[in-house]
C-alpha cells in the first residue's frame, strides 16, 4: 500500500474544495484518513486539513496526487519541480506537466515562483539561471528548453467562491433561458464599470449574428463609450459589418427593412473586394471609403482587433490572419490586462478565446443556443457565466444599463 500525507488550505469548505479532493481520491481507488482539520469560524477565516492518502500502488498514488494538486492539495514534504529538456522543436518531453487556466506556481530551488501568462493545455518552460517560469504553447517550445515534468513541485490555486454575492461566482453558473436577464444585465453593467475603474481591459468576442440582427450600432456605441478595449472576431463579422456600411445589407438582406435585395447575395464579396483594393480596413477608413460600422469605430477609436480566418472564409479580408497559430499568438498579445471577456453570438471564437484566458478573467457567454454556452464550460472555461438570449435584445439592454 502506497501512502502520502497532503494538506489543503483556504476556503476549502464553503468553496467545496475539500469535498472535491475527497471525491478525486475515492474515484481513483484510493482511501483517506483525515489527520487534522481546522475550520474557520468567520466568513473571512480560512480552513486547513491534513490527510493521509492510501492507494493500491505507487502508480495509482501518483495519479491521485496529480489530480488533487489541481485543487491545491500538496504533499506535506514539498519537493522541487523536475525539469527535462524538450527533445525537438514543437515537442514537449513525454511526461510534461499540462497546465490548467488556474493561477499556478512552481517550486524551484526551494522557492515558489509564479508561472507567467497562464492558460490551459500548455506546458511550463523554466529558465534555469533565473527560475523564471512561463506557460508555453506546444508550438512555441524550442529544442533544449527546460520543461516541467510530472506534478511534483507544482502548486495550483483553485478559485474560491466570492465572499459576497455577485454576478460572477467562480463556482460556475447553470445555464437557463428562464433566468431574469434584466437584473443579470444590470449587474453585468456594474461589473463592467468596476473593471474600467480598476484600469483593466474588456475584451469582446463577436460573431456575424451581431451584424445580421442589426445589433452593430449597439457595439459602436460601446466602443465610443470606451467599454470595448479589444475585439476578437472572424472574417464573417468584419465582412458583413463592412457590407452593411457600404451597401446597407447583411448577406444581401436590407437591415432597415428585413428584405432581400436584387443581386444582394454578392454584396459581401463586393465588400471584400473593395477593402482588398485599398489594402486594409484602416486604409479604407483613412480614405473615407468606410465611414461607419464596428470596424470603422475600432479604427477611429484605436481599439485593437484580431480577425482570424477559417476554411470557410471568402476572400478573406486583407486584415484576416489565415494561419491559426499566428492568429493565436496575435490574440495572446492582447490577453494581459484583460479583466473581462464578453462573448456574443460566437461559438468557435468563444471557445478558442476561452482556452487562452486565465481563470481569473471574468467571462460572459451570450447566445440564443444554450448548447454554445455549455460547450464553453465543457472545454474548460468553468469560470464563465452563460446568458441565453438573442443578440439584439442583450446588447440593447446592456446599452440601456450602461446609459451610453
Amino acid at each position: 500500500m502506497a501512502s502520502e500525507i497532503v494538506q489543503v488550505q483556504g476556503h476549502i469548505v464553503d468553496s467545496l474544495i475539500l469535498p472535491k479532493v475527497l471525491d478525486e481520491i475515492m474515484d481513483h481507488r484510493g482511501t483517506f484518513e483525515i489527520l487534522a482539520i481546522e475550520i474557520g469560524k468567520r466568513k473571512t477565516d480560512t480552513s486547513r486539513a491534513r490527510l493521509r492518502i492510501l492507494a493500491p500502488s505507487p502508480r495509482i498514488l501518483a495519479q491521485i496526487l496529480k489530480r488533487i494538486a489541481r485543487l491545491g492539495a500538496l504533499p506535506l514534504h514539498l519537493r522541487d519541480i523536475s525539469l527535462v529538456r524538450a527533445p525537438k522543436e514543437g515537442v514537449f518531453p513525454p511526461d510534461f506537466y499540462s497546465t490548467t487556466n488556474l493561477p499556478t506556481e512552481i517550486r524551484f530551488r526551494g522557492r515558489w515562483r509564479p508561472v507567467q501568462r497562464i492558460e490551459m493545455d500548455c506546458g511550463i518552460v523554466v529558465e534555469p539561471t533565473t527560475g523564471r517560469a512561463v506557460c508555453t504553447p506546444i508550438a512555441r517550445v524550442r529544442k533544449g528548453d527546460w520543461v516541467v515534468c510530472g506534478s511534483e513541485g507544482v502548486k495550483v490555486s483553485p478559485l474560491e467562491r466570492a465572499r459576497e454575492a455577485q454576478v460572477f461566482q467562480f463556482m460556475g453558473s447553470a445555464v437557463s433561458s428562464e433566468k431574469p436577464k434584466a437584473q443579470l444585465i444590470k449587474r453585468l453593467a456594474r461589473e463592467m464599470r468596476a473593471i474600467k475603474r480598476a484600469g483593466q481591459k474588456i475584451l469582446f468576442v463577436l460573431g456575424p449574428a451581431v451584424i445580421h440582427t442589426g445589433s452593430a450600432p449597439y457595439v459602436e456605441r460601446l466602443i465610443k463609450a470606451g467599454y470595448v478595449d479589444v475585439l476578437f472576431a472572424g472574417n464573417g463579422l468584419a465582412t458583413h459589418d463592412i457590407e452593411s456600411a457600404l451597401f446597407g445589407t447583411s448577406l444581401g438582406v436590407r437591415l432597415d427593412r428585413g428584405e432581400a435585395v436584387k443581386d444582394g447575395h454578392d454584396h459581401h464579396m463586393r465588400a471584400i473586394n473593395t477593402i482588398r483594393y485599398y489594402g486594409s480596413i484602416r486604409e479604407a477608413v483613412r480614405r473615407r471609403i468606410l465611414k461607419s460600422g464596428i470596424m470603422h469605430a475600432c479604427v477611429t477609436h484605436q481599439v485593437p482587433y484580431v480577425l482570424t480566418g477559417s476554411i470557410r472564409d471568402d476572400g478573406p479580408l486583407p486584415d484576416v490572419l489565415p494561419h491559426v497559430v499566428e492568429a493565436q499568438e496575435a490574440m495572446r498579445r492582447h490577453i494581459p490586462g484583460v479583466g473581462m471577456a464578453l462573448m456574443v453570438a460566437s461559438t468557435l471564437h468563444s471557445i478558442a478565446t476561452g482556452n487562452l484566458l486565465p481563470a481569473t478573467v471574468k467571462t460572459v457567454c451570450v447566445d440564443i443556443n444554450p448548447a454554445v454556452v455549455t460547450k464553453l464550460s465543457d472545454r474548460g472555461t468553468f469560470q464563465g457565466i452563460g446568458i441565453v438570449s438573442d443578440t439584439e435584445s442583450f446588447l440593447r439592454e446592456l446599452i440601456r444599463a450602461l446609459r451610453v
